[in-house]
């Protein structure tokens, strides 16, 4: 199956760099908008037969204009929304407490599945409701499915999930709004990552995907 992983438009939570993970959460700004409408010739070479979004507005709003594209139903599963801030909920991303969670969501893709986020959820309970939904896609028999979800959670599913992605390079790249990371395999054999953001993903360890080293993680 080949899994296309697309975050969400802006929001003002995010022009404003809040942990905002909450469940409606708000809607899309203007730009937000703007970039849900491009989506669907910015995936015009994509033969997408199902088209997933999370719990919150704001997946469900960047979906909609794909899915009246491409006369798909938009299938909203809770699994996988964004990771829970548990007691960061709003606090500024770049606030040291803000730095935490996504040191907590790296730590995770490295392996600790037992650390909780404060007041949140562990790696393992993400894990487990994110790969559901996949699982669920892959077992449908679709060719090519696009799920819209949230920045951090795509960056530590991929981390985790695909066998050329490492920690070092998702912490080093983050995921633009309705930025896509584009992924091929199945839940029996695995993932393997062929593009984030446009750029083609080399082997870990090998450098990021235009083939310079990485840098360290970010906030």
């Amino acid at each position: 199956m080949r899994l296309l992983l697309v975050r969400h438009g802006q929001t003002p939570t995010n022009v404003d760099y809040l942990l905002d993970t909450a469940v409606p959460g708000p809607g899309l700004t203007e730009l937000g908008a703007r970039q849900a409408a491009a989506l669907p010739q910015a995936l015009a070479d994509e033969d997408i037969e199902t088209l997933y979004a999370s719990t919150l507005v704001r997946t469900q709003l960047t979906a909609a204009p794909l899915a009246a594209a491409r006369g798909l139903d938009v299938l909203v599963r809770d699994g996988i929304r964004e990771i829970s801030a548990g007691d960061l909920e709003m606090v500024p991303g770049n606030s040291e407490r803000g730095e935490f969670y996504m040191r907590t969501v790296f730590a995770w893709a490295a392996g600790d599945l037992a650390l909780r986020m404060p007041g949140g959820e562990s790696g393992a309970e993400f894990l487990a409701r994110y790969d559901a939904v996949v699982a669920e896609a892959a077992a449908s028999g679709a060719g090519t499915v696009a799920m819209v979800s949230h920045g951090a959670a795509i960056r530590a599913w991929a981390a985790t999930r695909a066998v050329n992605v490492d920690v070092p390079h998702a912490a080093a790249h983050r995921l633009a709004n309705t930025g896509t990371v584009v992924l091929d395999g199945s839940p029996a054999d695995g993932w393997k990552a062929l593009s984030w953001a446009g750029a083609t993903v080399v082997p870990a360890g090998e450098g990021g995907p235009a083939g310079q080293p990485v840098a360290g993680a970010d906030g």
